[in-house]
């Protein structure tokens, strides 16, 4: 009789197993589906410990342009005007995607000098950031991650400071930023 009553049970296992892989089945296409149907993270303000602090030192050896490399470069001599301090790697896709909107950015600020922008390597290659440069664009100091990740509390890439012109920070940016959400940003932080 026991045999019997096992036998019984096994098909109706079956199906509650197969059931419950079907469920898994579907709410992991909606999670996918969702995921890639909805924008990409950008202009994301996030707390930081450093925000309505003096910057942290940002005095490292210029890696980019290849004219200045090895020059120390000194985020202090550009106070007085607001700057952005980029984290990014060139084997960092969204950091790529971003690149384009922060030449826009620069741009946009170069003839006012009321911006500028500063671009801190994050564990990448000095010859692949000099190349990426070369082929993508942007005129702007790059500099060595070093100890300044740390210092920045940088914990992944891409990750941008905005820096106002007495060297406070004003805002902590993750997953990317785009040259109208920059500006965005610098007006909601002048009060404009």
């Amino acid at each position: 009789m026991d045999v019997v009553e096992a036998v019984d049970h096994a098909p109706r296992r079956r199906g509650v197993v197969f059931i419950a892989a079907a469920v898994f089945g579907v709410v992991l296409i909606a999670l996918i589906a969702l995921l890639a149907t909805r924008e990409p993270a950008t202009d994301r303000q996030t707390d930081s410990p450093l925000v309505g602090r003096i910057s942290p030192p940002l005095a490292e050896p210029i890696v980019s342009p290849p004219a200045l490399a090895g020059e120390p470069f000194d985020l202090d001599l550009l106070r007085g005007q607001w700057v952005v301090v980029n984290f990014f790697a060139t084997w960092c896709v969204p950091c790529r995607v971003e690149h384009p909107e922060l030449i826009e950015f620069a741009a946009r600020h170069e003839e006012a000098g009321d911006a500028e922008v500063v671009s801190v390597v994050f564990d990448d290659d000095a010859g692949d950031v000099v190349d990426f440069f070369a082929e993508e664009g942007g005129e702007w100091p790059v500099v060595d991650g070093g100890d300044v990740i740390l210092d920045w509390a940088v914990a992944a890439v891409p990750e941008s400071f905005l820096v106002s012109p007495d060297g406070v920070v004003a805002a902590k940016i993750t997953g990317g930023v785009t040259a109208d959400g920059l500006d965005a940003l610098l007006a909601e932080v002048q009060g404009g």
